[in-house]
């Protein structure tokens, strides 16, 4: 794929004005940096960082069937879903594996927006249409959104300053419809970040007043824009699984370390019969986190070794800026993946020294 290949969200020229590095992501040109992935990160940890993740897929799911249909489609529990809450969830194949990760948002009683990776959008949304009824609508709404994420303890205030809309009584995954300097917005608080914060759902025309306005009123808090770089070392800090690396289409939500995602009590569902199964043999492997006690940091896809057997593989590592050491996540055969397990991982030909820590590696001293 070319440069002249790759789509851009409605915010592409803001990113150019701001000097953000724009690079191929997703079949997308977005922005990995701005200011520098450290300085993105901390603004992120103590004031507020504001993300640009428009290239997010967006698939409506509407009528009279539409509940059941998703309950049969997704291993959470849709019924539970009360209108004005959003839940994590899945689509998995007939082995019990990840297709990919989503969100699903009830905003009535029967219609529901699931929002999918972004290279994914086109594989998901034929999966998607594959297996709905008759009298159930499926679309594709992502031109509809642009979507920007405001994260960190400065979030709330900020956003607050430009919303009529009280957002201290929205929930962890609940969301509200309001507006944002006067535009219709869906506010939803989420997050993949480890930190309190919003997403705005927004109309593309609306995206680059929002944005101004928002990095305007939090300048004085040192709210910052940050890009996917920061994105993703925020994300593996708070311990969560990125598709295309924790989850993909060889591993199981038992695997993930997901289980709590699954309610194989709401009776049968894709994938819930070969999961069944799994789980009463149990996995033969786990995805668990991983500390470098030595110099260096192991990337995606160094291998894991124990007593000079490999046991398998890294699937996502960095440098934390807010612990300030080397971290990731692993994918180890079990007998290998109790806290405190020491192994190596080889890192350009060397064998660094590691163990198994617990996840998530940083959480934040207050919830909302």
């Amino acid at each position: 794929m070319t440069t002249a290949d790759l789509r851009r969200t409605p915010l592409f020229d803001v990113h150019v004005e701001a000097s953000g590095k724009l690079v191929p992501f997703a079949g997308w040109e977005m922005p990995v940096q701005y200011s520098g992935l450290m300085e993105e990160h901390r603004a992120v940890r103590t004031a507020a960082g504001l993300f640009d993740v428009s290239h997010m897929g967006e698939v409506a799911v509407r009528g009279a069937g539409a509940e059941a249909f998703l309950q049969h489609l997704t291993p959470n529990d849709v019924g539970r879903l009360k209108e004005g809450r959003a839940h994590y969830s899945a689509l998995l194949d007939e082995d019990g594996k990840y297709i990919d990760d989503l969100l699903v948002y009830r905003l009535r009683e029967d219609q529901f927006i699931l929002v999918v990776n972004a290279a994914n959008t086109a594989t998901d949304l034929e999966w998607i249409e594959d297996y709905a009824p008759d009298g159930v609508e499926v679309e594709d709404v992502s031109e509809e959104y642009a979507l920007l994420a405001l994260q960190g303890p400065r979030a709330v205030e900020t956003l607050q300053a430009l919303t009529e809309t009280e957002l201290a009584p929205i929930r962890y995954y609940g969301f509200r419809r309001g507006s944002v300097t006067g535009h219709p917005a869906l506010l939803s608080r989420t997050g993949y970040t480890g930190e309190d914060g919003f997403e705005l759902y927004l109309a593309p025309e609306a995206a680059t007043e929002v944005w101004a306005a928002l990095l305007d009123t939090g300048r004085g808090a040192g709210v910052i824009p940050a890009g996917l770089g920061a994105r993703d070392t925020l994300r593996l800090e708070a311990g969560m699984a990125l598709y295309g690396h924790e989850l993909d289409r060889d591993t199981t939500p038992w695997e993930a370390q997901l289980g709590w995602t699954i309610k194989m009590g709401k009776g049968d569902f894709v994938g819930s019969r070969a999961l069944a199964e799994a789980k009463e043999r149990g996995p033969s492997a786990l995805v668990v986190g991983f500390e470098i006690t030595a110099r260096g940091i192991a990337r995606e896809g160094c291998v894991a070794y124990a007593a000079g057997t490999e046991i398998g593989k890294v699937t996502s590592g960095t440098f934390s800026p807010t612990l300030g050491k080397a971290l990731g996540m692993a994918k180890l055969a079990v007998g290998h993946t109790a806290l405190g397990y020491e192994f190596e991982i080889e890192v350009r030909g060397r064998r660094l020294p590691a163990r198994v820590v617990e996840v998530p590696f940083y959480r934040r001293t207050k919830n909302a």
